[in-house]
């Protein structure tokens, strides 16, 4: 593949992202965070495949940056999800 036409799929990815989320109910956050979670998952998968396979210093070093990237995306997603389920716990002690 030519490197303009990553860049054409990259920014096209980006654009279509921004329309997707902003088009979102708020309602529909929490699922769709579990969600991207799971592909983040798989992220993590890719990236220790793509690190184990380095020939050499870049290649293992390009590898467990995007493992410690997308760890990091994947803890902040559980995160942000947890908060947001909290929210529609009952509070306790009877309060409405």
């Amino acid at each position: 593949m030519s490197i303009g036409l990553l860049v054409f799929v990259f920014v096209l990815s980006i654009f279509l992202g921004i329309e997707l989320i902003s088009k979102v109910p708020s309602q529909l956050h929490t699922p769709l965070m579990s969600g991207s979670n799971a592909i983040s998952g798989i992220t993590i998968v890719g990236a220790l495949i793509a690190t184990g396979r380095g020939a050499d210093t870049v290649g293992i070093v390009l590898g467990t940056l995007a493992v410690v990237f997308a760890t990091i995306n994947v803890v902040g997603g559980y995160l942000v999800t947890n908060r947001m389920l909290a929210m529609f716990k009952k509070k306790e002690g009877g309060q409405k």
